[in-house]
């Protein structure tokens, strides 16, 4: 371990992982907050994701810049925000790639989120340009994926989803896939048998 890894105690710095949510959450998931509480060893952190992709894939970037990530977590569309961070080492767990097509969940009108945002706010509102802009974005999301930071992103995708399967685009550009017995949404379980053994074991190669 080197001098930039220790503290003015000498102590190891903590890995900081930062947590993407899916489609109508927020930073205040149970999944944030369990990561958080089951990984003491991590600086396990989680930010409220911009409605627009327009704003939010240059808002994440930027975040991720800031805290230093070590390892970026993303489930559903948090997932394929996660695919993006294309610096970092990434887990993406059942990643939705085209939110722009999943017409029952992205729809315009104003809706309430599973947990209000560390504002306060409990509601987002959906306009036919945010959904334009998700369809431009998805036209590019491979475009930052070479070779080098192929091997950094890691795909885990659910015997039981129903919502998305884009395991085999996925796999187009990524070789390092995983199935698990579950569901779209994750619950603890997951978390506790699969993703933090698997964040764990990345986090230490």
């Amino acid at each position: 371990m080197n001098e930039q890894e220790r503290n003015s105690n000498d102590v190891p710095q903590k890995k900081t992982v930062v947590y993407l949510h899916g489609y109508g959450s927020s930073s205040l998931t149970n999944t944030a907050i369990y990561l958080a509480k089951k990984m003491p060893e991590c600086n396990v952190i989680a930010p409220d994701i911009p409605v627009d992709p327009m704003e939010a894939l240059p808002f994440l970037k930027d975040y991720c810049a800031a805290h230093h990530a070590d390892l970026v977590i993303g489930t559903s569309m948090g997932g394929m925000y996660a695919m993006q961070m294309t610096e970092y080492l990434r887990i993406c767990v059942n990643p939705a790639l085209h939110m722009s097509q999943l017409t029952d969940v992205l729809m315009v009108g104003t809706f309430e989120r599973f947990q209000p945002t560390v504002d306060g706010r409990t509601h987002y509102t959906i306009t036919e340009e945010i959904i334009q802009h998700f369809k431009e974005m998805e036209e590019h999301m491979f475009d930052g994926v070479t070779r080098e930071n192929q091997s950094n992103c890691w795909g885990f995708f659910a015997d039981g989803d129903t919502l998305v399967n884009y395991k085999a685009e996925f796999a187009e550009h990524f070789s390092q896939i995983a199935d698990f017995h579950g569901e779209h949404r994750m619950n603890n379980a997951v978390l506790r048998d699969v993703i933090i053994p698997a964040a764990r074991k990345i986090l230490k190669e």
